[in-house]
């Protein structure tokens, strides 16, 4: 009924004069196309926005770096101690690089869902960081930005030369031997057509033990805009080698924290995106906006890791190298490089070298219609409408080769490869969508937004090497929001709403979901079960206002998933395990955040959340690492912590003008302890809290050029960001009888640059 009176305000209510603006009005992109935006005023949320200048002057590494030390709500941790393999978590939901953690947030870079088609996984390093004009975090299971907004939605817009015009060039360097280079250059021709192309370079050698990494990024725009219509063409090249080692034992870290485990972990991304987009009005109260894609992308891993497979013991299999399983050895057939079976007593057994590739391919396109209309003096109507389509093709292989561990743990390979290792899977993923938002504002303390999305996706898995991998998966649902906002004061603002969004199964998920049958990450899966998709409900209340030069806002927070996904540890390799439903868990919370002007010098803010992030079911879980499990299973019960969440994120910040060329910045975050992944019942003693600050300065030697710099982890605290169980013992030896792995933060590190420039 409400729909329909709103749809009846828009095509049947006489436009009348448009209200007088008072204000400038700070809008927002409240779906995925540039196309339309609303009044910030008007969301139902805090929505939080960072501007390219914003971002250039914390000369910061990535994006995931600038949300963890100002937005509200982030949490990253350093899971694979790389600086481009973050873990971006938001109120408990998380976008990450890793295979097997539940992906819960859509990014979205100028429309195009950047979320991999495999897995659902969010490559950091792929972002062109310098190409940013601007980003939104839209908070909540919001339906219009469709799978995976299941705790919010990141909308990257790239940078285009009518905006942003004018040459430069950047060189950094410091600790870790890191450099990292970089340009750009914008402009247009009569305001009609524009160009935008910038490039960088990046490259350290990290801070632990054999953990180089370098990345290349390129990114070019070319814009037409005329009367009433606009036409963008984006191309994005990224190409990285990246080692991350990943935690290691506890023990291990109390004699050298830039020790690995084993070694190498190296993945290699290779990313080409081609993207049009333009927008449209028609007249004063209907504009078009539209886009379509295409995205490659390709992802190698090297992984070398202690062994499964051991000698045999039963007397027929003498020797063989077996595997030993719950229900006894199996004896290995080992394959040489030319796939020949040999005897695999020829081989070693102390270490495996796991190896994939996984080629994805992304296409489609998104059509949106706005109407908008005015009615009496200050009231006014807004209504979107909008369908897309996105196909994900992926090409999955995988392989184990038998080998030994050198005297740096390093896994070296025999040339032996193991016959019932091998993964060959293809997938291909369709998903089509409609969706609708509806925005009525009565006068001018009032407004009302509904929305909605149904969306429909087909997976269809097909095994290569045979048929255990083979299924066909249809999942489709409607999901519906409806939010207000009411202005009680000139300075004080009400909002409230509620939401739904889902994600299905992802393709590694529905092939690595059987306990009987655990997989390595990201390495072999064996089995196709079915799974429910996870099904997101949020409620947000809040208040909102300004005084004086200070802007603040409170809100609560409640988000229960419904069928929610876990990688449940079932293995002794801390990456070896099974996905699960494990039922509903819930992630519910209070932010706080105050941000205020120091006159024309400077600004400041602090942030604060409350988190709990719960299960809300009892289950009993595999954990065979953990040391109070029972026959490898541990009890969960309602009410124990998530891992890897912690309940309290506290940030602050503040940049000053000193001096009429010196700008002085910093900001701390701290973040309670966490949960280590494997307990999922609460039992062991968690990663402990942690406080971090760190300083940046700028200098501005005249109007062209700026010298800089940035020191992280000022006060060099020994600190660890995430932890999970796994067993150390059958690598090291007997006296690591500490099952906990973690991953310790960087030590204090500093770099300088300078940049050269006329934008």
């Amino acid at each position: 009924m409400l729909v329909s009176f709103l749809a009846v305000v828009v095509m049947g209510v006489a436009v009348a004069e448009e209200p007088e603006i008072l204000d400038e009005i700070e809008v927002i992109g409240v779906t995925p196309l540039r196309g339309a935006g609303l009044d910030r005023d008007k969301v139902p949320a805090n929505v939080q926005s960072v501007t390219a200048d914003q971002l250039a002057r914390q000369h910061g590494i990535d994006v995931s770096q600038y949300m963890d030390r100002n937005f509200v709500g982030i949490f990253v941790n350093e899971a694979q101690s790389n600086p481009l393999q973050n873990d971006v978590q938001f109120r408990g939901f998380v976008a990450s690089p890793l295979l097997g953690l539940p992906q819960g947030l859509a990014i979205f870079q100028d429309g195009v869902r950047i979320n991999e088609v495999f897995g659902d996984t969010v490559n950091w390093a792929l972002i062109p960081k310098r190409a940013i004009a601007s980003l939104h975090l839209v908070p909540g299971s919001d339906p219009v930005f469709g799978l995976n907004s299941l705790g919010g939605a990141l909308s990257i817009n790239t940078k285009n030369g009518f905006e942003h015009q004018g040459a430069a060039a950047e060189i950094s360097g410091g600790s870790f031997d890191r450099l990292e280079i970089a340009s750009e250059i914008g402009g247009n021709f009569n305001d009609a057509f524009a160009y935008y192309v910038n490039g960088s370079y990046f490259s350290e050698n990290g801070w632990r033990d054999f953990s180089p990494s370098d990345a290349k990024r390129f990114f070019a725009s070319l814009g037409w805009k005329g009367d009433a219509s606009n036409v963008f063409s984006t191309f994005t090249y990224v190409d990285t080698d990246l080692v991350g080692n990943g935690a290691a034992p506890v023990q291990l870290l109390e004699v050298n924290r830039a020790a690995i485990f084993t070694h190498p972990d190296q993945t290699r991304n290779a990313l080409a995106m081609l993207s049009l987009r333009g927008d449209h009005e028609l007249d004063d109260s209907v504009s078009l906006a539209w886009n379509a894609y295409y995205r490659r992308s390709n992802i190698d891993t090297l992984n070398g890791d202690n062994s499964d497979y051991e000698g045999c013991q039963d007397s027929a299999n003498i020797g063989f190298i077996c595997l030993d399983v719950d229900n006894g050895e199996v004896e290995v057939v080992a394959l040489d490089q030319d796939g020949d079976p040999i005897p695999a007593n020829s081989a070693t057994d102390s270490a495996t070298v796991n190896r994939s590739r996984t080629d994805q391919n992304g296409y489609g396109g998104s059509l949106q219609v706005s109407l908008s209309s005015n009615f009496g003096s200050t009231s006014s109507n807004q209504l979107l409408v909008g369908a897309g389509v996105n196909v994900g093709e992926a090409n999955f292989f995988a392989s184990t080769e038998l080998g030994s561990l050198d005297g740096s743990r390093g896994a070296v390979p025999s040339g032996f490869l193991v016959q019932n290792a091998f993964t060959r899977l293809k997938t291909e993923t369709v998903t089509y969508s409609v969706y609708f938002m509806n925005t009525v504002s009565i006068g001018e303390n009032f407004s009302l937004n509904v929305s909605g999305q149904y969306n429909r996706t087909n997976i269809e898995l097909r095994d290569l090497l045979g048929t255990a991998l083979n299924g066909n998966h249809e999942f489709d649902r409607l999901n519906p929001a409806v939010g207000m906002t009411y202005r009680l004061s000139p300075n004080t603002q009400f909002y409230t709403g509620y939401a739904e969004s889902n994600r299905t199964p992802s393709p590694v998920e529905l092939s690595c979901a059987d306990p009987d049958d655990p997989c390595r990450l990201p390495n072999a899966f064996l089995a196709d079960p079915p799974l429910e998709q996870v099904v997101t409900s949020t409620v947000e209340v809040g208040f909102r206002g300004d005084f004086d030069n200070t802007r603040w806002h409170i809100g609560y927070f409640d988000a229960s998933n419904d069928n929610d996904i876990i990688f449940v540890s079932a293995g002794r390799a801390t990456n070896e395990g099974f996905f699960a439903n494990v039922g509903d868990t819930d992630r519910r919370g209070i932010e706080v955040s105050l941000n205020g002007d120091l006159g024309d010098r400077g600004n400041w803010f602090i942030n604060y959340t409350h988190l709990n992030a719960e299960f809300g079911e009892n289950f009993v879980v595999s954990s065979p690492n953990h040391p109070l499990a029972d026959a490898g299973t541990i009890e969960v019960r309602a009410g124990d912590r998530l891992p890897g969440v912690p309940k309290d994120i506290a940030k602050a910040g503040v940049e000053y003008l000193v001096a009429p060329r010196w700008t002085i910045g910093g900001n701390v975050v701290y973040a309670s302890d966490r949960v280590l992944r494997g307990d999922e019942g609460n039992m062991l003693p968690t990663v402990a809290s942690s406080i971090v600050f760190n300083l940046r300065g700028e200098f501005r030697v005249n109007e062209f050029t700026n010298v800089f710099f940035n020191m992280g982890n000022v006060f060099d605290n020994d600190y660890e960001t995430f932890g999970v169980l796994g067993n150390s013992a059958d690598v090291l030896g007997g006296a690591f009888d500490d099952n906990r792995f973690l991953s310790p933060a960087a030590p204090r590190a500093t770099w300088i640059g300078i940049r050269i420039g006329t934008n």
